[in-house]
């Protein structure tokens, strides 16, 4: 289907901070980056982001219907506006993730987009790695992978995304490939922006503490930090994942603190967490480059870098735009789904084998 070597392809993504939509383009052979090109961001009105709200934890055949016409529509018109490209990936809205249990959830059919864009679109990413017993999270670590080639890096590092959830991956870049055993190790860290954004959208009607203004007034409550990485979430060994609403209790441990302490002490939770994170890589790295929104917050990257034992760094330090990092991971792994190659590994997922999921749509006719 795609023309031999490289290809202009776009990808989207929507993270559970319900903030819109991020569309951006590379150019990419499946295997290295050859290119970026332009991005978008779309954000969701209030009233769509509650309605989306208000679907998180449900499952198929619960009534989502309004939620997939919002995903549907807003990637529509965030891909819209970036033409001329041979391929999409659309990883859709996580609605629910439970691969010991139910499975997983991204509601919007990529089917419907296709029609609507006319191009071809790979989607529903994760359901194949469930079902061959992997986390089917987090997914962007082979796209680490290639960015760690692509900046030109020697020494084992650490990429860290901070959406709703966190994730990190350790990368050798010196591996020959993602698949390779030893090239990666990924997994959740744990709650980000989900917990500060929630107390802040109930205490205060804003959706996020912006730079961490609130939380740098704030002090810590030891003791719920501490009672937080007593969570047998945290004695897991990796790989593992967790759903948005894992840790829905964290908002109510801090319902008696001030609005400053209460962001102060969901901050120090968050970057708690990432320190036992780096703990967990097999060696430490060389550096923690972070992506996605929480990277923004002044207070958290300053909390995360003095509890890590290493270089902490937005992606921006290498080059990388954070803001579209994981749009730009779903039109790469977009291309290596639809050439046959993998895009999860026992390393990433815990999955038994290396496996390449998702769904490809061609418009019809």
């Amino acid at each position: 289907m795609l023309k031999a070597g490289t290809v202009r392809v776009a990808g989207a993504m929507s993270g559970t901070s319900l903030d819109g939509v991020d569309a951006a383009v590379i150019e990419t052979d499946g295997d290295r980056i050859l290119g970026f090109g332009p991005s978008r961001f779309v954000p969701y009105s209030p009233d769509q982001r509650a309605v989306l709200r208000a679907a998180l934890g449900k499952w198929p055949g619960e009534d989502v219907a309004a939620a997939a016409e919002i995903v549907e529509t807003v990637h529509a018109q965030a891909l819209a506006g970036l033409s001329e490209v041979a391929l999409v990936g659309f990883h859709g809205q996580t609605l629910a993730h439970e691969p010991r249990g139910c499975g997983t959830h991204q509601v919007g059919d990529g089917a419907v987009l296709t029609e609507v864009l006319g191009v071809p679109v790979v989607w529903d990413f994760r359901s194949t790695d469930v079902e061959m017993g992997g986390e089917g999270a987090p997914l962007a670590p082979f796209y680490h992978f290639a960015l760690a080639r692509w900046i030109g890096a020697e020494a084992p590092l650490a990429v860290l995304n901070l959406g709703g959830v966190g994730n990190l991956t350790w990368i050798d870049p010196s591996k020959s490939a993602p698949e390779v055993e030893g090239a990666l190790l990924a997994f959740d860290t744990g709650p980000a922006n989900a917990p500060i954004n929630d107390m802040m959208q109930a205490r205060q009607d804003r959706d996020r503490d912006a730079d961490g203004a609130l939380a740098a007034q704030g002090a810590v409550a030891d003791s719920v930090v501490t009672e937080f990485l007593s969570s047998s979430y945290f004695f897991r060994m990796p790989p593992k994942s967790l759903d948005r609403s894992n840790f829905d209790g964290l908002v109510g441990a801090v319902e008696d603190l001030s609005d400053a302490d209460a962001a102060a002490t969901l901050s120090a939770c968050v970057a708690a967490s990432v320190a036992h994170a780096v703990d967990q890589c097999p060696v430490p790295p060389s550096r923690l480059l972070v992506t996605g929104g929480g990277r923004h917050n002044r207070t958290l990257m300053a909390m995360i870098a003095a509890a890590s034992a290493c270089p902490v760094d937005p992606v921006e330090a290498v080059g990388l735009d954070g803001d579209m990092l994981e749009a730009q991971a779903f039109a790469y792994l977009a291309v290596r789904v639809a050439r046959g190659l993998p895009t999860s590994c026992p390393g990433t997922t815990g999955v038994r084998a290396a496996v390449g999921g998702g769904t490809l749509s061609a418009p019809s006719g």
